[in-house]
Order: C-alpha cells, then sequence, then structure tokens
C-alpha cells in the first residue's frame, strides 16, 4: 500500500479542480422512500447513520467526531488549521481554505496531523463526513462525504460558496446565513475501516507483488488469463510441481519440449522478483498468435497438459504420479430390478463435470450426477438371459483422488435463444466438503473422504468476453490470495467464497439497483464473477500434497540455464548503458572465406558457432586500427604486421566486398569507421594475411601505384567442385589490370596443389551478384572484363555435353551457374512419416532448391530412403498443429515453393518448411488409376461412425467398393451382401448406390454412407413403404447427423412408430421424447408438416416426401470456438 502524504505537502500548489467523479454526495433526496425529518447538525449520531452509512461488507476498526468551532472567520489567514483530533489511535485535523483554494468557494479538506512523517508503511482507509453548520442554528448545514485511502489530505475545493455563505439567507427556507456573528462550525466525522488484505482501496500504483506477498503473478500475452489461473492453481498443488520437476528434462532441453518449458516456467515463479511470461510455453504448445489471443475451454487444456506431462513422466520416478494424485474411479451401471442381472463399466475420471443449472449448490450437483434413472415402460432393459426389464441407470463413484478437480457448467446451450449462455445463478460450495455420500456402498471408506477447498478459478463476464483469475491457499492452514495475471493480493474468504457464487447483488451501496459489467457494459442485477472451477485436497492427504519443496528441488541445469539468462540479460544491460562508448566490428578472415559455401565472402548474420561464421569484436570507440590487429593476429598465431585490414562497402549490387585497406594503424575505430562507413550500422572489414614474406616482413602488393593504368587488383577465388557438388572459397590472388583473365590460371594451380600434367581445362564464371553468374572470356584483359578490387572469380572443371547431360540427369549440377541458382533457391525442408508408428525414426531434413519439379525432389527423397520416388506421396503440413493438411498432386506446372506457398488462399494455415511423406504399396501411376472414397460405416443404430478411406479402379463399380469394406471392417460374405451404399448430400440421402453402380459417377465432394441393413428390413411385410429420413435442428436447412432408410408399415400410427425408430437412430430416454416428427417435401418446397401421435404415416406421406427428425443438433460447434486445443 502506498504511504500516505503527508500534511507537509504545500496545499497552496493544490490544484484548481473539482472533487473527483466518484465522490459520493450524499443528499436527504437520495433516500427512496419518505425520508424521515433531517436531523440538526449537533445531532452527532444521527448525522452519521443518517449521511455516512457505512460500506457494506467492511468490518469498522473505529470511528469518531469532532468540532472545530470557528471565530473571526473574517480574519483568518488564507490557510488555517483546526484542532487536532484521534479517531482509531491516529491524529486528525481539518484543513481550511476560508476564502478559497484558488476558487471562489471555502476549501475544506481533512488530513492525518503526525507531528513528523508518517511511517513509510503507514496507511488508513477512511470514509469521512465535513459538516459546515450554523453555530446558532443547526438546521442550516451543509455536508460532502468522501472514501479515501491513498492520499494523506483529501476533501473539497467548492465545498461552499463564498457568496452564498455570507448572504443573509443561507437558503429560500431559512432566514439566517450560514457563518453569524463571523463565525461557523464544522464537525470532521471519521470512520476507519479494517483492512485484512493491506490492499483495500488500492490504486495498485507501483504495487509489488513479491514484497507484499512473496509470489509473483503470470504475464498475460493476449488472452492467456485462462491458462495463467490454471498454471498457478498447479504450480500451488506442491506434488504435482514435485513430479513435474522429476522429468529427465536435461537431453531435450529445447523449446518444443513442453516439460522443459513447464519445469522453467515453474521455477521462475518460485525465483523471479516480477511476473513470469508464459511465452516459453506457449511456443512448447506449438501456439501461435491464434491460439495467444484466443480464450480456450480450461477442463480441455486441463487434461491435455496432463496427459503430455503423463506420456513425459513413464519410465521415470515419476511414473503414474498423477494419475494417484487426481484419478478417481465411477461405475456407470444398469441394475435389474426383478432378476439378478446388472451390466456396469467402471471407468477412471480425472475431474468431475457438475451441472450449476438447477443445483442451489455442491451437495446438489452430485446428488444431480448420481440420480437414478427407472428404465421401464417402453424404454425396458433387454437383459441377456431375462429379456426385457424393469432396470436402474446410473453412475456411482467407486473413489475420489487426492486432488479433486471439479469443473462447473457455467456455459450451457439455451434451447430457447438457440445460443450458449452463461449461467450466473447463485451456487454455493463450501470450504470444507464431505464426498463419502457420493461413493458405492463397496467402495473403501477407510480414510475419510473429506476435502478441503484449495482453489477457486473465476471467469468475469459473459460468453463473448470476459476475464479469468483464481483464489488460491498456498498453505493447508494459511491466508487466501487472488492470482490476477501478474498482480497477487491478500484475499478474504468471503472473496473467495461468497463473491464467486454468482446470483444476485447484495448490499449495494446507496441503494443502487444494479452493477455494470465492465465486460458487455451493461447494468445488470446478477454478478458477473463466479467459480467455473474448484480445486479440493482431501485433508488426510494435504500434507502431502501441499508438503513444501527444497530450493533444491528444481532441476539443476534448469536452474544453471535460467542463471545464465538472467547474466546474459544483465550483461546486455550493461552494454546497451556503455553502448555510446563502443563500436561494433565484424571481420571476415581467410579461414573464414574458406570453409564457406554461398555468395559473397559470408552471411553476415549466421550462427556465430559456425566455422565460417566472421568474428564480432566490440571494441571501444577509442581504439586503434592497430590493436584490432593485434588482436586478430593473436588468434591467428601471427605476428601483427602480418594482418591488414580491408574496409568492405555495401555495393549498389547489393553486395559486400572489400574496397580499400586501412593503411594508418593509428587511426582510430571510430575515425575509420566515420571516414569511411558512417551510413552502415555495424563496421564490416576483411583481415588480410600476408602472403608473401622477405626477411620476416610482409610484402604487400600495392592496388594503387604510381602505374594507375595497370595497379594490382585483389581477386577472390572460389572452386566448384562438380564430384562433390560444392563450392568453396580458396584463396586471393592479386594481378595487374592490363593481365589476361587466362592469366589467373598458373595462380589457381599453385592454390590448388595440381601440377602442370593434372590441371584441367578450366572454365570461369564471374560472381557478380546472387542473380548475375557469368562466364569469363579467357583472352580478355581484367579491365576489359571490368574487373576491380574485391570481385570473386569461381572456376571449375570445364565438361563436354555427354558429362553435363549425365550430371543433370542424376539430379546434380554441371556449372557453377546453375550451382549459384541452386544456393539462391535453396530451401531446408523437413520431411516426415504420414504413419510415424511405422517409420518412428525416419524424420530428416533435405536441403532442395525452390526450384525442383515434384519428380526433382522426389527423387532426393527416395535416395534419402532408399526407396523407388515412383511409390512416394507428400502431403502438405498445418501450421497450427503439424498435422497433414492435403495430398501434393503429381504435376509439372509446379515447383517446389508454389506447392509449400499457395497462391490463392488468404488463410492457408500450411507449412512452407515441411511436408510428410507416405511410402506406397504401388506406384503414383497405379494409383492415379485408382480413385480414393471415403465411406462412412455406420453401426449400433446410426450411433457409432467410422471413417474408411478405400481406394477403388475408376472403371469400377459399388461391388469393388463393397469389397474393399470388406477387408476394412472385418465382415463376412452374408453381412457384405446386407450391406447398402447411400449417397448423401447436405445430410440427406440421395439415392442408394446399386452393386453394379460406376465409381465415376460419385460426385467427388458427396458424402457416401454405409451400413448394414436392419434384421427388421430384411422381413418386411407386404405394402411397407421405404422413405428417406434426415435430422435437422427448427429448420429444414440446418441438418445433422447420418440420414438413414425407413419403413411406413401399412395402418401404423406415430406413437406406435416411435419404438421402432428409436432403435433405428439410437436415441433413447428424454432427448428422444423432445424429437418432434414431420414430412417434408424436397427442396424448394420443403416446409415441414409436423405429425402427431395418432396420425396414421402411410396415410399422410405424399411422393418424393422425406420424413424429418427436428431435434437439438448436439454436435453443434460455436465458429468462434476456433481449432481443439493441442499441446504439441
Amino acid at each position: 500500500m502506498d504511504p500516505l502524504v503527508g500534511s507537509d505537502t504545500p496545499m497552496d500548489d493544490y490544484d484548481m479542480v473539482d472533487e473527483k467523479q466518484d465522490v459520493a454526495i450524499i443528499t436527504p433526496a437520495d433516500s427512496p422512500d419518505e425520508p424521515d425529518p433531517d436531523p440538526a447538525a449537533n445531532e452527532f449520531e444521527a448525522m452519521r447513520a443518517r449521511f455516512m452509512p457505512a460500506a457494506p461488507d467492511l468490518e469498522i476498526e473505529a470511528e469518531g467526531y469532532d468540532t472545530w468551532k470557528i471565530e473571526s472567520y473574517r480574519q483568518l489567514a488564507k490557510r488555517e488549521h483546526g484542532p487536532k483530533f484521534t479517531v482509531g489511535g491516529q491524529p486528525w485535523q481539518i484543513l481550511l481554505f476560508p476564502f478559497g483554494n484558488n476558487v471562489d468557494h471555502a476549501s475544506f479538506y481533512l488530513e492525518h496531523a503526525f507531528d513528523d512523517k508518517p511511517r513509510e508503511s503507514w496507511y488508513a482507509c477512511v470514509q469521512f463526513m465535513l459538516v459546515l453548520w450554523n453555530k446558532n442554528d443547526p438546521s442550516i448545514y451543509a455536508h460532502h462525504c468522501e472514501f479515501n485511502a491513498d492520499e494523506g489530505d483529501w476533501g473539497f475545493t467548492r465545498f461552499a460558496e463564498l457568496r452564498k455563505m455570507f448572504a443573509s439567507k443561507w437558503d429560500l427556507s431559512r432566514d439566517r446565513p450560514m457563518v453569524e456573528e463571523d463565525a461557523v462550525n464544522v464537525t470532521a466525522y471519521v470512520r476507519i475501516y479494517k483492512d485484512p488484505t493491506g490492499v483495500l482501496w488500492h490504486n495498485f500504483n507501483g504495487y509489488d507483488s513479491k514484497k507484499e506477498t512473496g509470489m509473483v503473478g503470470l504475464k498475460n500475452l493476449g488472452a492467456t488469463c485462462y491458462l495463467n489461473s490454471l498454471l498457478q492453481s498447479l504450480y500451488f498443488t506442491n506434488a504435482f510441481r514435485k513430479a513435474v520437476y522429476q522429468i529427465p528434462t536435461e537431453q531435450d532441453a529445447d523449446r518444443t519440449n513442453s516439460a522443459w518449458a513447464l519445469q522453467r516456467l515453474f521455477h521462475q515463479l518460485e525465483t523471479n522478483d516480477t511476473a513470469v511470461s508464459t511465452n516459453d510455453l506457449t511456443l512448447s504448445f506449438g501456439w501461435e498468435t491464434k491460439q495467444i489471443f484466443e480464450q480456450q475451454d480450461v477442463q480441455e487444456l486441463s487434461r491435455v497438459l496432463m496427459e503430455r506431462m503423463e506420456e513425459r513422466m513413464k519410465g521415470t520416478e515419476a511414473e503414474n504420479a498423477l494419475a494417484k494424485m487426481f484419478v478417481g474411479k465411477m461405475k456407470t451401471y444398469i441394475s435389474c430390478i426383478n432378476v439378478p442381472k446388472e451390466s456396469s463399466r467402471l471407468e477412471e475420471f480425472w475431474d468431475v463435470q457438475l451441472n450449476v443449472s438447477g443445483n442451489k449448490n455442491l451437495d446438489d450437483s452430485f446428488n444431480d450426477y448420481t440420480q437414478v434413472e427407472t428404465m421401464d415402460g417402453d424404454n425396458k432393459y433387454f437383459a441377456e438371459g431375462y429379456g426385457l426389464q424393469d432396470a436402474k441407470k446410473g453412475v456411482i463413484f467407486e473413489s475420489f483422488p487426492q486432488v479433486l478437480h471439479l469443473q462447473l457448467k457455467r456455459f450451457e446451450y439455451d434451447i430457447n435463444r438457440d445460443a450458449m449462455m452463461k449461467v450466473n445463478d447463485r451456487y454455493e460450495f463450501p470450504e470444507t466438503f464431505d464426498a463419502s455420500p457420493y461413493l458405492s456402498e463397496d467402495a473403501d471408506k477407510s480414510e475419510p473422504y473429506i476435502y478441503q477447498l484449495h482453489g477457486v478459478l473465476v471467469h468475469s463476464g459473459d460468453l463473448h468476453a470476459g476475464h479469468y483469475y483464481a483464489f488460491l491457499k498456498p498453505h493447508k492452514d494459511g491466508y487466501w490470495y487472488k492470482f490476477d495475471d501478474d498482480r497477487v493480493t491478500r484475499a478474504t474468504n468471503r472473496e473467495a467464497l461468497e463473491d464467486n457464487f454468482g446470483g444476485e447483488y447484495t448490499n449495494t451501496l446507496n441503494g443502487t439497483t444494479g452493477v455494470r459489467n465492465p465486460y458487455s457494459r451493461t447494468v445488470t442485477t446478477k454478478r458477473s464473477m463466479s467459480a467455473y472451477m474448484l480445486v479440493y485436497i482431501r485433508q488426510s492427504r494435504a500434507d502431502l500434497i501441499l508438503e513444501e519443496l527444497p530450493a533444491e528441488a528444481a532441476p539443476s541445469h534448469i536452474a544453471t540455464q535460467l542463471a545464465e539468462e538472467k547474466a546474459l540479460v544483465e550483461r546486455k544491460r550493461k552494454e546497451r548503458e556503455e553502448q555510446h562508448l563502443y563500436l561494433q566490428c565484424t571481420v571476415v578472415r581467410e579461414d573464414h572465406f574458406r570453409k564457406y559455401q554461398g555468395f559473397d565472402l559470408a552471411v553476415w548474420d549466421q550462427d556465430p558457432n559456425s566455422e565460417s561464421a566472421p568474428e564480432y569484436y566490440r571494441l571501444p570507440k577509442v581504439s586503434t586500427v592497430g590493436e584490432l590487429c593485434e588482436k586478430i593476429a593473436e588468434e591467428r598465431a601471427k605476428p601483427a604486421d602480418q594482418i591488414r585490414l580491408w574496409i568492405m562497402v555495401n555495393r549498389q549490387n547489393k553486395t559486400f566486398r572489400p574496397d580499400q585497406p586501412l593503411l594508418d594503424n593509428d587511426m582510430t575505430i571510430e575515425e575509420a569507421y566515420s571516414k569511411h562507413n558512417p551510413r552502415d550500422r555495424s563496421f564490416r572489414l576483411w583481415a588480410e594475411e600476408a602472403i608473401q614474406i622477405e626477411d620476416g616482413k610482409p610484402i604487400w602488393p600495392e592496388s594503387q601505384n604510381q602505374l594507375l593504368n595497370n595497379s594490382s587488383i585483389l581477386i577472390f577465388l572460389k572452386h566448384f567442385d562438380v564430384d562433390t557438388q560444392t563450392l568453396m572459397g580458396i584463396g586471393h590472388i592479386y594481378l595487374r589490370r592490363h593481365a589476361k583473365v587466362s592469366d589467373m590460371v598458373p595462380l589457381i594451380r599453385q592454390i590448388m596443389g595440381w601440377t602442370a600434367e593434372s590441371v584441367p581445362t578450366l572454365a570461369l564464371y564471374e560472381e557478380i551478384k546472387h542473380s548475375m553468374i557469368e562466364p569469363m572470356k579467357p583472352k580478355m584483359t581484367l579491365q576489359q572484363a571490368e574487373i576491380q578490387d574485391g570481385d570473386i572469380v569461381t572456376f571449375q572443371k570445364a565438361l563436354n555435353d555427354q558429362d553435363t547431360t549425365s550430371l543433370q540427369q542424376s539430379g546434380n549440377y554441371a556449372n557453377a551457374k546453375e550451382f549459384y541458382d541452386y544456393l539462391l533457391n535453396r530451401v531446408t525442408i523437413r520431411f516426415q512419416p504420414r504413419f510415424p508408428q511405422q517409420n518412428s525414426d525416419e524424420s530428416f531434413d533435405l536441403a532442395l532448391s525452390r526450384k525442383m519439379t515434384y519428380d526433382q525432389f522426389a527423387a532426393k527423397v527416395g535416395e534419402q530412403l532408399s526407396v523407388d520416388p515412383t511409390h512416394i506421396r507428400f502431403l502438405t503440413v498445418t501450421s497450427s498443429a503439424s498435422k497433414p493438411k492435403s495430398i501434393v498432386k503429381r504435376t509439372q506446372n509446379q515447383n517446389l515453393f508454389q506447392i509449400l506457398n499457395p497462391q490463392f488462399s488468404y488463410n492457408p494455415n500450411q507449412r512452407n518448411d515441411a511436408l510428410f511423406y507416405e511410402i506406397l504399396e504401388m506406384s503414383l501411376t497405379e494409383l492415379e488409376q485408382r480413385r480414393s472414397i471415403r465411406i462412412t460405416w455406420v453401426t449400433e443404430g446410426l450411433m457409432k461412425e467410422e471413417n474408411f478411406d478405400l481406394l477403388v479402379a475408376k472403371t469400377g463399380t459399388v461391388a469393388d467398393l463393397a469389397n474393399e469394406l470388406k477387408k476394412k471392417a472385418n465382415l463376412d460374405d452374408q453381412a457384405l451382401t446386407e450391406v447398402k451404399f447411400y449417397l448423401c448430400q447436405s445430410n440427406k440421402i440421395q439415392k442408394e448406390l446399386l452393386r453394379d453402380y460406376a465409381i465415376i459417377s460419385i460426385p467427388d465432394y458427396a458424402l457416401t454412407f454405409a451400413e448394414r441393413t436392419p434384421k427388421e428390413d430384411l422381413q418386411l411385410e407386404e405394402g411397407a413403404r421405404p422413405i428417406w429420413a434426415f435430422h435437422f435442428d427448427k429448420e429444414p436447412n440446418k441438418p445433422h447427423g447420418v440420414p438413414f432408410k425407413f419403413y411406413l408399415k401399412p395402418g401404423e400410427k406415430l406413437k406406435d412408430a416411435k419404438a421402432r425408430l428409436s432403435k433405428r437412430t439410437g436415441i433413447k430416454g428424454k432427448q428422444f421424447e423432445n424429437v418432434k416428427f414431420a414430412f417434408l417435401a424436397r427442396p424448394p418446397y420443403s416446409k415441414p408438416t409436423y405429425l402427431g401421435d395418432e396420425d396414421v404415416l402411410i396415410d399422410h406421406v405424399q411422393a418424393d416426401d422425406l420424413l424429418g427428425l427436428d431435434h437439438i443438433n448436439k454436435a453443434r460447434t460455436q465458429s468462434s470456438k476456433g481449432d481443439s486445443m493441442f499441446i504439441r
């Protein structure tokens, strides 16, 4: 809490402004009912009760009042202090500007009255009122009321108008002035509230979470408050943190490892003094900006995160730690009432989803969850061996975990609004919860199932906008704390529990009827904040779950790495502060050039650990060129006089080449930079090493001597080796301007160590710029060829036509120009197997040209895999989840760049650096003669769907499709004869596909369903009529689900057909009772005609009618939901 400003603040400097907008000015007119008679100003208790009501839900520490009797008002100084008085053991006084604080009103303030400046941590949460009144007639008064927590003095600059104070009448109903006989009274009422959390009415300017609570928060990266609240909850579940720390990550410490990132985050929460960023963690999840700015489902996030941590814990000392901590067991059962038959299934759960709507508290929700449903009448249970039986169906818990996560269903689908809505109903949850009533009779109850509330995760707002935060109790018997992104504050029990029950607001101040929702900007009577997730810890295991971890619990490599990163940040901060004293120099040496393959002499921003990377020097600006030469010479183990530095310039063609040597070694680095390279942010240099040494002294060829027309030219040489397909620097030479291009050959032979007999015929090329590589003519002079200092010449063995053709056919490059083009278009592509269970270690990287055709890069992949490239199929990769997206078509019209960067897609969601591959059993040519048909195989009364991608000949028929389905679905010959295929569009059947129907006639984007004909349909009575049936939600243009074929029986009423429809669709119970049935003509005449139970179906149906089932689409997804939650 900020200390209050003392009375030593010069009041004459007060700004001439009105009181703050949130001042509560209370008058009798504010009362909604008929007011009581106004109390007199000297009826102090009545005045306080009437005009200064206590704030709801706050506990009063002390209150009092004091009256200052002012005499000789007109003789007062510009600024006066009233007598000191004490309330709550603290001194107070009134500060008065009798003739206004730069305004035409009397100005009154209340301030603390310490003799000295109060201690730094002192503050008080004060509600106060000042009343100015006539000493002879206490019915004449003016008053103002205010709350204050962060100032040493506060009040009212325009308390009362001076002209009115001295008027003969204060108001029309009073015949006396306010100031009478040059005297007036002012009474100060002071009420001090207790502040158990230390942040009551805090403005949080300069608030330090670590200092105040010993804990730090998490930064919100955009819309990650939901992630922050969950992470804090898991962090303070100490046993979870301990288990995460036990995952071995030292050998897999990279930003794609979510376990490593979570360990780092937890250790930073332990050791940081400021809020921690979750950026590393979200990067390890594979999230992009879209996921950062999109709120996700917390339950789904929790579950996926647990799954990833469990995978990482397998085979370690932490294996099964999460299951022991978070997993309970429940039994789903159907028990016959009249016969000894029960069907049950035991399932594990990580959390329990509880209904809020229709329930008042946690016990109501558990009773609702374990409610027993009776199956009787038309809904009897078919018990094997006993036939149809009355039965009881329900869920019962067999055990609860040590840490119980309860997900409160605050968001539900509202059938009336046809939309998801937030449930803001009041819903109570206790601090201590007994779960034993919801356990089965056979459950082990030797240890009490009493749970203590550990965390309350809160959502504030509505469905479309809101904020998440958490209340947590880090220690079993400690205080509650509020974790609101980067801020951590103490909280009361009421703030953690009662304030998050939801429901109506109570005790609103000044009788207001509602509170403004900060997210929807509407006034509401219901709280917008409510708990959506509760964390309970079993009391008997609390000491184990919340056991304090020692400082060394985090993996040592995590602590070391973070310490190194912190030191690096500090070093960079210091470097920034001293930046004006230093200059960054980048030096490329001869040894760098010899190890470099690429354009120019070096890549200036490449990995510093690369052997060919230039050397970086941070030099004081006052250091000299000679001192830099000495540094380089020491590294190269050479005398300093054998090193000469050249200025490198950025030519107009965007290349960097040496231009002229620095001949003055006494020149400072700053002078050299300012003189030769003032516009470049980095000072680039080439360090030349002397080649010719005489008597221990270097001989430097002069680039400009007296013979200006024939001076020496510095030329760099590169060798393109056609056999190894490499292009490497080999050194530099000097030649006169009038020398011929062919004069380079002897020097090249000398550098390469070739004998005169072994020298191949050479072809020479000039590297002018990245996209311009030109062959050189041997008979031209260097001057005619426009060669200048710093130019690069590439040489190679000259090839005949036969060798050139052979190289090109093998996918290699026959000359330097082609290889340069490859370098210009080189990209590194990651190839991953589509089915990693088949080839788990077959991911690899290949450097390819963006200009390669499908067949060319397929040949490279085939060579890598030792597989015939015609048997490899490629798929693009989604950028969001790194999953297969679409099959790459084999075509010569597209190159690799076009495949990876689709032109006509506004949101391709596709990586441009990766492809999946699949090794096929047949060649692509054979595959092109076939067609992939996706069949949705429907079983269990349309409730279970399974998709199969079946390959059949394009010239085949549905009979071929049936044979492929037989293999995939493991069908016998008899079952296959009963399988029917249906062509569907918009969830409606268009036609039944007979066995002789041509595959080529099936539309590309149509859905094809297949099912085994129900036994009932195999034994039809005479006169039964088939009809296509489909599902829709309110409107026929909103179809959903699996359409089906149904038979109408002669004379059968709807009420009798419902049993068959329920069995056919698999929809039962209350869900089936809500289904409405209608006949519809095919579009465009698709207005439904709804049917009653007594309607005979076959009498109402028209030709080409469809049977519609109108019910809610439970598979509906919200368009705003985005992609499902994933963690890489």
